[in-house]
């Protein structure tokens, strides 16, 4: 009898596991807008109260929505989508920028970065964000004419590279020559160095 129990015991915790609660299912993925979808109904404010229509801009023609922080890596990237608006602004291109920052700190940022060439707005809690389907910061949503998304690309590159990318994909919406934004402004920055350190020079010169 002794072994019977012991067998019947082990069978037992052999079938244990076949009984576990089945496991919580899966979330489902939160979807996330695509290339040939139709942009968003979105409006915003801007730094001055106005309202920003999406709908409105688009019908006029592209539109770059970015959706974007003033993190160290986006700032530093920032100068490449500044380059952008500049190459493709008189061609029809509006560059939009979304930046998840306080009011009262963009208000100094804007004005250090010479943004007033530039449409942009804040929205410190992030409700562009789920408008736009999106958790990625930053995002870059190229819109064409009439409202179809065009490009989108996300993620933060100090380097230029996926500026670039996104200025071969702007001039092919506007029809335009591509602008090679990361070499304009790597080439700046360098001439600036080289000039600042030779003025430095120079002061420095100055005071022996």
């Amino acid at each position: 009898m002794t072994r019977t129990f012991v067998a019947l015991s082990l069978f037992a915790v052999c079938i244990v596991p076949a009984y576990a609660a089945d496991p919580a299912p899966a979330k489902a993925p939160v979807p996330e807008l695509a290339v040939g979808d139709a942009a968003p109904t979105f409006k915003i404010k801007d730094a001055s109260g106005k309202v920003i229509d999406l709908a409105d801009l688009t019908a006029k023609g592209p539109v770059l929505v970015r959706l974007t922080c003033g993190c160290s890596g986006c700032d530093k990237e920032l100068s490449y989508f500044k380059e952008i608006n500049a190459a493709y602004k008189d061609q029809g291109l509006t560059s939009l920028l979304i930046f998840k920052e306080p009011d009262e700190k963009m208000a100094k940022y804007a004005v250090d970065k010479k943004l007033s060439s530039m449409l942009y707005a804040v929205d410190s809690k992030g409700e562009s964000w789920k408008t736009f389907q999106t958790t990625k910061m930053p995002t870059n949503f190229l819109i064409a004419k009439g409202g179809k998304i065009s490009s989108i690309a996300a993620g933060c590159d100090p380097s230029g590279l996926l500026a670039n990318k996104v200025s071969e994909k702007a001039a092919k919406v506007i029809g335009a020559e591509v602008v090679n934004v990361q070499k304009n402004v790597d080439t700046k920055a360098a001439a600036d160095k080289k000039t600042a350190d030779k003025k430095a020079t120079e002061e420095k010169t100055e005071k022996k």
